[in-house]
């Protein structure tokens, strides 16, 4: 499993125990709970991945994938919004220097990223305007800066010279549309965002193309490895992280809900079935099989990275049908013990449905596609040629 040392995670047990308390606060309001905020920015967790020059932990990109999965144990909602503004710290940490030094100065730095390119930027002096509408803004709502994806011209008027670009905007450029009505993930806030004729500097752009292979500008700036990562694995192993841990969870409340479950038309306790231990240990090793998958991907691209070397896309893209496989194999095991747990779990006191509910939506993300993650695994190991515009 990809750990850290006990002494810098800034995860705690009772952290965790403290965001499932809160985990019916974050449904019913749709946005994460201060409190849960205010605790995770008093731990230290978004300055993980901050480069050590802007006071951050510069700690190895692994680093984060644990804590997300513990958090899920929790709360998936917290998890994946938590995980994510901590992300965006470290695509900030790819920006240019001078884009760095003013997110950095905000602190702590939560930007929601909705990186469709469904923005379009018209080139002007020293910048670009920028107008679109973005769907998917996790964490808008205690958001201080945004990133967004955009379709960019390089030279004014000439539609041939249109790159794909993330931009960096004060929050106060956008405009929060309230569409987050959902049966899953409903704490993580994720509405919509308008942004019209914006202005953005030059140095707040950068071009997809580098941050996904790994050689953005701050890959050159900073020297820790942690910023040579390429952008689809990460974001899609992290991704992956709150539907793992809740799978972790599902198996923990269904072994002690065996112990506890009389089956009243059999006259028998749950636990004495052995149907009952056949799921159990089924989903168990299940799980065993995701965690050594995700060490496995992780360490293939840490010993890349070290190395110097470029991830080339055939590594990019086994890295995004392995997280893909995670969350659909941990949406099964959350499935079959919900199955096996009778109607009561059903029940809006049962976290078990929430996980259900929760995982349901997290498989949606574009970046968990299961056959396009698979086709282009595929394709990239044979050497066939994939659209420019593919997430890997």
């Amino acid at each position: 499993m990809v750990t850290i040392a006990t002494d810098q995670s800034p995860v705690t047990p009772e952290f965790v125990s403290r965001l499932a308390d809160r985990a019916a606060e974050a449904e019913r309001a749709r946005r994460l709970p201060a409190a849960t905020l205010a605790e995770a920015t008093e731990s230290g967790l978004f300055d993980l991945l901050v480069p050590a020059r802007y006071g951050g932990r510069e700690a190895p990109f692994s680093a984060i994938l644990d804590p997300v999965r513990q958090m899920a144990h929790g709360c998936a909602s917290s998890a994946w919004t938590l995980g994510f503004y901590a992300l965006h710290n470290w695509m900030l940490a790819l920006f240019s220097e001078a884009a760095q030094s003013e997110g950095f100065a905000t602190r702590p730095f939560l930007a929601p990223a909705p990186l469709a390119p469904t923005g379009r930027g018209i080139v002007c002096d020293g910048g670009i305007r920028l107008t679109g509408r973005w769907s998917w803004a996790t964490g808008v709502m205690d958001g201080n800066w945004i990133m967004v994806g955009a379709l960019c011209e390089r030279s004014a008027g000439d539609p041939s010279s249109i790159v794909p670009v993330l931009a960096l905007l004060p929050i106060d450029d956008a405009r929060i549309e309230d569409v987050w009505h959902t049966d899953g993930m409903r704490g993580t806030g994720s509405n919509d965002v308008v942004i019209d004729d914006a202005f953005v500097p030059d140095h707040r752009l950068v071009h997809v193309a580098d941050i996904y292979t790994g050689t953005a500008p701050g890959a050159a700036l900073h020297q820790a490895d942690t910023y040579r990562w390429p952008m689809v694995p990460a974001l899609a192993l992290l991704a992956a992280m709150p539907a793992l841990g809740s799978a972790e969870r599902a198996v923990e409340i269904y072994a002690d809900r065996l112990a506890q479950r009389f089956l009243a038309y059999e006259g028998v306790m749950q636990k004495d079935k052995p149907v009952a231990a056949v799921h159990l240990g089924g989903a168990q090793v299940r799980l065993r099989a995701l965690r050594s998958l995700l060490a496995d991907t992780v360490g293939e691209i840490d010993a890349i990275v070290a190395a110097g070397d470029p991830v080339e896309r055939p590594v990019r893209g086994r890295a995004r049908v392995a997280a893909a496989h995670i969350v659909h194999e941990s949406r099964a095991v959350i499935g079959e013990l919900l199955g096996a747990s009778g109607a009561s779990a059903h029940f809006l006191d049962n976290p078990l449905q929430r996980l259900k509910r929760d995982v349901d939506v997290i498989v949606g993300h574009v970046i968990f596609d299961y056959d396009t993650s698979r086709e282009l695994a595929g394709a990239l190991t044979m050497g066939i040629k994939i659209p420019r515009t593919a997430m890997v």
